[in-house]
């Protein structure tokens, strides 16, 4: 084994799998390195050690599980039956659940909580359904979030907000903040990330990688702790395009038996065509992503990209998606209205929070919810409840359904004139922590541009085009119509082989 350790974080997730398929370096030497890294940033972190690695993305670590499924790993990689991605270190959001780590959904309410199953995301990811089929990565541990993914900041997990690589104060943007953190850390190769309406598009900005988020229904939500089910999608971060067209390959397919809502179809090769070029290719850019509210540094950014995409052969085209204002409290009308649904199963019964102390089972109810869930969720639950409640039920509820469907049929009134959508990401770069802790609308406000896609369940995406005020980085956001993934991974991948922002690490890393 020849590779040197000090380039295991600098590689890419395609090149890390090149290396250990060619034997230079083996699962286990890959798996210390980064285990040794994620030690580093904890230390840093509990120390609030400025100068160090101080994310605090990571929130439970095995050293000991991680080295033995690499052992295992490097078993198959040597005996030539290793998967596409065999030995690979991976982390994971702490909403899917997984036998070996525990899983807290970032909440008191399932403290030290060990499942006894693994999500198909992660069976799919790790050792493959029933042992078969996996694509072999190595879990290096569980990143945090916004509790039960309910957040635009990852200031909403009990165990503390993550910090963005770029800057340590200010946020990662969330809720799959903690995941974006440790890839543009470089604690990770890529990591795993949930988007209800923009949890991976933001933090990937936000932090200067690439994610994306499928078609509703591409990736199984089997072991995914829900949040609102109709929402609701798993998706891929890491550096680049063409990172990301690996891990949605091995990600994504068919789990109808233990999915109500999985897309019969089988796993795609996302990977196969992000050789195409860009002539020809339309690029709809929405009129209303482009309005007084977005920051002028962020739209600088955008429109050097969209020149960019434009000098090799895309056609730039004026759309409009009139709704997309309504999809703010459309979001926090749908959203709220599952959560409060979902969420009654922690109740304190069967498993998660009990409080110690209570007269009555309704009693119990009460304290132990109370306990348990952070202020943002109970906000979410009781919105939840009062628009479900009756009298309330069609004047919100269902009016909300209904303008739903309307901006479903705005993206295919676009489609109709052009091939993929672009446009920013958020309004601006990443905030400072804190800044809007006080006031949950403003956050809200922040999720404007990725909304609509999530409403629609279009297959949508972030990678990185450059810098805005105080060198945070900017993303571009791509929106596919169903089941294009691969038409936006290439066209973020030939974006990227022009360009280095997606290469750019924060200083230190």
């Amino acid at each position: 084994m020849t590779t040197s350790h000090q380039a295991f974080h600098e590689q890419s997730l395609t090149e890390l799998a090149a290396t250990l398929r060619s034997k230079q370096a083996s699962a286990v030497e890959v798996a210390e390195h980064f285990l040794t890294r994620i030690s580093a940033d904890q230390a840093a972190n509990l120390a609030a050690d400025p100068q160090g690695q101080n994310t605090g993305a990571f929130l439970d670590v095995q050293r000991e599980v991680t080295l033995a499924q690499a052992r295992a790993a490097q078993e198959r990689i040597n005996a030539g039956t290793g998967g596409c991605l065999e030995g690979v270190p991976i982390a994971h959001k702490d909403v899917f659940v997984t036998r070996d780590f525990a899983t807290t959904a970032g909440s008191k309410m399932l403290k030290g909580y060990r499942s006894p199953f693994d999500a198909t995301v992660v069976q799919k990811l790790g050792s493959g359904v029933n042992g078969q089929g996996g694509a072999g990565m190595v879990s290096l541990g569980k990143v945090s979030c916004d509790e039960f993914a309910m957040g635009s900041s990852n200031e909403n997990s009990a165990y503390g907000a993550v910090k963005n690589p770029w800057d340590a104060h200010r946020i990662p943007g969330g809720s799959s903040g903690g995941s974006a953190a440790a890839v543009a850390a470089r604690l990770a190769p890529a990591a795993t990330g949930t988007d209800t309406g923009g949890s991976i598009r933001q933090p990937a900005s936000f932090c200067g990688i690439t994610g994306i988020k499928p078609t509703y229904g591409r990736a199984s939500r089997y072991g995914m702790i829900a949040y609102a089910s109709s929402l609701d999608q798993a998706g891929a971060m890491a550096r680049s395009a063409e990172d990301c067209a690996l891990l949605l390959s091995a990600m994504c397919g068919g789990d109808v038996e233990r999915d109500s809502t999985s897309l019969d179809l089988q796993a795609e090769n996302f990977s196969a065509a992000l050789g195409n070029r860009l002539n020809g290719l339309r690029v709809g850019i929405p009129k209303e992503f482009f309005g007084d509210g977005l920051a002028t540094d962020v739209r600088s950014a955008i429109d050097v990209a969209l020149d960019a995409l434009q000098a090799q052969g895309a056609l730039l085209v004026p759309i409009s998606l009139p709704r997309t204002e309504l999809s703010i409290p459309v979001y926090y009308i749908i959203a709220p209205a599952e959560a409060s649904s979902n969420l009654s199963r922690f109740d304190g019964v069967k498993f998660g929070h009990r409080a110690p102390e209570y007269t009555d089972l309704v009693d119990m109810y009460k304290k132990s919810r109370a306990q348990g869930f952070g202020d943002e969720v109970k906000r979410r639950i009781m919105t939840g409840a009062y628009v479900l409640s009756h009298g309330y039920y069609d004047a919100y509820y269902l009016q909300a359904q209904k303008i739903r469907r309307m901006i479903a049929d705005d993206f295919q009134a676009a489609f109709a004139q052009c091939d993929v959508l672009a446009g920013p990401v958020a309004p601006t770069v990443a905030w400072k922590l804190g800044e809007k802790t006080d006031d949950p609308i403003a956050n809200y406000l922040a999720d404007i541009f990725t909304l609509p896609a999530s409403l629609a369940g279009l297959p949508a995406m972030s990678f990185p085009v450059g810098f805005g005020d105080a060198q945070m980085p900017v993303g571009m956001q791509l929106i596919g119509n169903y089941l294009q993934e691969a038409k936006l991974l290439n066209v973020a991948h030939q974006f990227q082989l022009t360009t280095d922002h997606h290469l750019r690490s924060p200083e230190g890393v």
